[in-house]
């Protein structure tokens, strides 16, 4: 079943961690019990294979066999978006075939990552892509990871094809996001989504339409609270909520030394908050040691948790 949403997709849209048991195992009950974690935390929609799902770390087989289960499970009852980016056009029109087959809403892509692409290069990428895409396409900017950005023109340029409903957005630039939004001002339709979770809410305040935050795995209840309280302009409680998103960005995010450090992190909390079982991550990294657990499972003591639910 395919659980289609109102243009613009808005709210809280978690992009999901791939649970995992090995490199090429996919952990399924983990899986559900993250989905229905999600579910009852009243969040708008599920976005798979992202940066957060460690996409471009997972076999093609683990990719499909996770667009499949989360379908699944899902049953219909959220919008679920598919990330498809990868150096391939076929491969990424493959991938997005499988999750039309499944049930998906749409379909999510950031540039290729290999080969530099100009800015009409980029257009002509999604030129090429779209009328072979079977399901509606939003874009994403990672330049910290394909070396490339969406420029405002290209984003416009692209989106004059009605398949391609919105953007999201991954660079944490404020003035880059707001110039996109006032690009798009002739496109209410389209979607303008935040990636991290530490500007979301100011975002949402001057006219964004969500988030796409990856602390929503451990406690989504917060981040739709931190939504809600930005579309009612209620800049106090988003002051107030925004206190808490900090304190789990500063506290889980940066443990380790390295870039991987928001990924094992979150991956990590996951797993001691009991929302999945192991928090093996895909290579080229291996999961947090003892030492760097325990700071997480301090961080997450210093946390108003009860009963395994935050409480704010």
């Amino acid at each position: 079943m395919n659980k289609t949403f109102q243009s613009p997709l808005s709210g809280i849209i978690p992009p999901l961690v791939t649970p995992l048991l090995g490199n090429d195992t996919l952990d399924v009950a983990s899986l559900e019990n993250l989905i229905e974690h999600l579910i009852a935390g009243g969040v708008h929609g599920l976005f798979i294979l992202g940066t957060t799902g460690e996409e471009q770390s997972l076999s093609y087989r683990l990719r499909k066999e996770m667009i499949k289960e989360t379908c699944r499970i899902n049953a219909g009852r959220l919008p679920v978006l598919v990330c498809i980016t990868d150096t391939s056009l076929v491969e990424s029109i493959n991938l997005s075939k499988i999750a039309a087959e499944c049930g998906a809403s749409a379909v999510v892509s950031a540039a290729p990552y290999y080969f530099a692409t100009g800015q009409p290069e980029l257009a002509e990428f999604y030129e090429d892509m779209l009328p072979q895409l079977p399901l509606p396409l939003f874009l994403y900017n990672m330049p910290s990871h394909v070396k490339v950005n969406f420029s405002p023109d290209t984003i416009h340029r692209i989106a004059e094809n009605e398949k391609v409903v919105g953007f999201k957005d991954s660079s944490a630039n404020i003035p880059y996001f707001q110039s996109v939004m006032y690009k798009m001002k002739d496109r209410p339709d389209f979607s303008l989504l935040m990636g991290p979770e530490e500007v979301t809410g100011e975002c949402v305040l001057l006219g964004a339409n969500g988030g796409i935050n990856g602390g929503a795995n451990m406690f989504p209840a917060l981040y739709v609270a931190m939504y809600n309280a930005a579309v009612a302009q209620n800049v106090k409680e988003v002051w107030r909520l925004q206190q808490i998103v900090m304190q789990i960005s500063s506290s889980i995010y940066t443990v380790g030394q390295h870039g991987s450090s928001y990924l094992k992190g979150l991956k990590c909390a996951c797993s001691l908050l009991g929302v999945i079982k192991d928090d093996f991550v895909a290579a080229p990294f291996h999961k947090f040691n003892a030492p760097e657990r325990r700071k997480i499972q301090e961080a997450l003591d210093r946390l108003p948790i009860e009963n395994g639910r935050l409480i704010f």
